[in-house]
């Protein structure tokens, strides 16, 4: 399989699900959202999304297999998957904040080939191949050098409460002990600040594979560091996430790891 017209197609499905998600993003009324759970949002612009995506890759690439957030396992099981997040940060979305992203990753034999993630608002596509280094609209991208002083931190989490109680200690200790910590939103946009250098670190626990499958990449590709919570490295299977410009890798697992601030286990 060529990895050329793998791009090609989710350059194009990205774009055009992005141009949709702008219409409804400026017109979109936070009253029509329904609850997936008690902490998870879920609108008519998040299906419309991943029909146009899913509608794309079965046209494209029939024997492929699809994970996707909303319609989970599509297809047959395959060598190749797309793991799809047709909007990550639907939150943001529903309340007019234009932090929110669409996410697309490949996986050829469980190993990401591909990710791509689009913040339509923003006007930021971020690209990254096995490899091929990460790009931030067509220009490379690189984590930060910073590893002390002005760091800043910032996390996310599942939607359990223990991944929920977990994220919070963590938060408390990084906001008073250290320079900054926030959670913006939409995972897979988080981690491209981790790659494009913005931020130094993002942790998840509880990390779901669509929101972080193409992001891991671009962190991976930008020269940053990606690991589970006892600092193995990531992969589809992994329950959590740690990924960083990889200078202060050491002393977030640490954190995370340590009983008295965060019970990881």
């Amino acid at each position: 399989m060529s990895n050329s017209k793998i791009k090609k197609v989710a350059m194009e499905i990205i774009k055009k699900s992005g141009k949709m998600l702008l219409q409804e993003y400026r017109n979109f009324d936070r009253a029509t959202i329904r609850l997936k759970s008690p902490h998870e949002v879920l609108t008519q612009a998040d299906l419309k999304s991943e029909e146009i995506i899913i509608k794309a890759i079965r046209e494209n690439f029939s024997t492929h297999q699809i994970l996707s957030e909303e319609q989970g396992n599509v297809g047959v099981k395959a060598d190749y998957l797309w793991i799809v997040d047709p909007l990550d940060g639907t939150t943001n979305f529903s309340m007019h904040n234009p932090l929110w992203s669409i996410s697309i990753a490949v996986a050829y034999k469980k190993e990401i080939i591909f990710g791509i993630v689009y913040a339509p608002v923003l006007d930021e596509l971020y690209v990254a191949e096995t490899g091929q280094g990460a790009k931030l609209n067509n220009k490379t991208i690189l984590v930060s050098n910073i590893k002390e002083g002005k760091v800043i931190n910032i996390y996310c989490h599942g939607s359990t409460e223990k991944d929920m109680r977990r994220a919070i200690k963590y938060y408390t200790y990084q906001k008073l002990q250290g320079f900054d910590c926030r959670q913006l939103g939409s995972a897979a946009l988080e981690l491209a600040y981790v790659a494009s250098g913005r931020v130094e670190s993002i942790m998840i626990p509880g990390a779901n594979s669509w929101d972080i499958a193409a992001g891991a990449l671009l962190v991976k590709e930008a020269g940053g560091m990606v690991t589970d919570f006892f600092g193995q490295e990531w992969s589809l299977d992994s329950v959590d996430i740690l990924a960083s410009n990889g200078k202060v890798h050491r002393e977030i697992l640490r954190v995370i790891n340590n009983k008295q601030i965060i019970i990881s286990k």
